[in-house]
C-alpha cells in the first residue's frame, strides 16, 4: 500500500529512478498502422501528442494497443474553445459523433483494457448504452459531484458529472484506492459515523466509492493554463483513473487532451500516453515543458 507520490518504477525492463526519465523520446512507429501520414507535434520520453482532430488520428493506430482510455469530450452545450471546435451540433449528430470516436477508441483498446468517458449525465447514459452493445463490461456509473452550476427551473438542481467506467472484457488491472478518513476541518474530529465498527477500518482509510465528493474545482491560476478559458479537469480524477486502471509502464490514449491534465498525470505516475487535442496543443506543450501549473493535493492511498 502506497500514498500517491512519485516512487520506484520499472518501465519496459528500464529502472526509472524517482522522478527520472526513460532514456529518449516515445517511439510512436509501432502504434501506427503501416502508411499512417501522421506526425506527433510534440513527444516527451513518454508520450506523444497529436494536434489535430481526433478522428484523423485514432483510425491511425493499430489494434489492440491501448490500456486504458480516458475521454473527456466537449458536452455540445454550446461552449467556446478553440476555431475548430464545433459545441452546438443537433442531438442527433453530437450522438452519431460521439459513437464514431467511441468505435475507434474501443478498437485500439486491448482486451482487459479500461475505457473511462466524462461527460454529463444526460449523454452518458446513451453513451454507456453503445459501449455495451459493442460488447464491453460496464463496472461502474462515477458520480463526480460538482458545486458550480445554478438550479434550473422545474428540474433537481444538477450537482454532479458522470465518469462511466467499462472494461474490454474482465479488466487485467484494478488496484484498490483508499481515501483518508474525513475529518471536520474545525476540531479535527472525524465527521462520519461508522457504527461501531472504526477499529475494524483499514487503516489506509476507506475504499474509494463511486461517489466522488472531494474533487477540487479547478478555479486558481496555479492549476490552469492562463490561455485556455475553458474549464480544466483536477489532477485528482486523473490520479485515480489512472491509478486504479494500469500500472507504470502502460499505455493511457486521451484523444480530447483539453488542457493537457492527463498527460501530466501520466508523466507524474510513470505511464505512457497518446494524446490528440485539436485547438489547445502548444499550451499542452507548455504545461509539460515548464512544469508551472501544480496538481491538485492528493492523500488517497494505492495497493499494489
Amino acid at each position: 500500500m502506497t500514498r500517491m507520490s512519485l516512487s520506484t518504477t520499472s518501465e519496459n525492463g528500464r529502472t526509472t529512478p524517482d522522478g527520472g526519465q526513460p532514456q529518449g523520446r516515445f517511439d510512436i512507429a509501432p502504434y501506427l498502422k503501416p502508411g499512417a501520414r501522421i506526425a506527433p507535434v510534440h513527444a516527451t520520453a513518454r508520450g506523444a501528442l497529436f494536434a489535430d482532430d481526433c478522428l484523423n488520428v485514432l483510425p491511425r493506430l493499430v489494434d489492440s494497443c491501448v490500456d486504458t482510455v480516458f475521454a473527456d469530450p466537449p458536452f455540445n452545450l454550446g461552449k467556446e474553445y478553440g476555431a475548430r471546435t464545433d459545441d452546438l451540433l443537433s442531438d442527433d449528430a453530437y450522438l452519431a459523433w460521439c459513437r464514431r470516436w467511441l468505435d475507434e477508441c474501443v478498437r485500439v483498446l486491448k482486451p482487459g483494457g479500461s475505457i473511462f468517458v466524462y461527460n454529463l449525465p444526460r449523454w452518458n447514459i446513451l453513451l454507456g448504452s453503445h459501449l455495451t452493445e459493442l460488447g464491453l463490461t460496464f463496472r461502474h456509473w462515477i458520480a463526480v459531484e460538482m458545486s458550480a452550476s445554478l438550479p434550473i427551473a422545474g428540474r433537481l438542481h444538477p450537482s454532479h458529472y458522470s465518469l462511466l467506467y467499462y472494461s474490454k472484457g474482465k479488466p487485467s488491472t484494478f488496484r484498490r484506492i483508499r481515501t483518508p478518513v474525513q475529518t471536520c476541518r474545525h476540531c479535527g474530529g472525524e465527521v462520519k459515523d461508522y457504527g461501531g465498527h472504526r477499529r475494524a477500518l483499514h487503516p489506509n482509510g476507506i475504499t474509494l466509492k463511486d461517489v466522488w465528493t472531494d474533487i477540487p474545482p479547478v478555479r486558481h491560476r496555479k492549476f490552469k493554463s492562463g490561455q485556455r478559458k475553458a474549464n480544466a479537469l483536477s489532477t485528482k480524477i486523473l490520479d485515480r483513473v489512472i491509478e486504479m486502471s494500469t500500472v507504470p509502464g502502460d499505455l493511457v490514449l486521451d484523444p480530447f487532451g483539453g488542457s493537457g491534465t492527463t498527460f501530466r498525470v501520466c508523466e507524474d505516475r510513470h505511464r505512457h500516453w497518446i494524446g490528440v487535442e485539436i485547438d489547445y496543443a502548444p499550451q499542452i506543450v507548455e504545461r509539460l515543458e515548464t512544469n508551472e501549473i501544480h496538481p491538485h493535493r492528493n492523500e488517497d492511498a494505492v495497493e499494489d
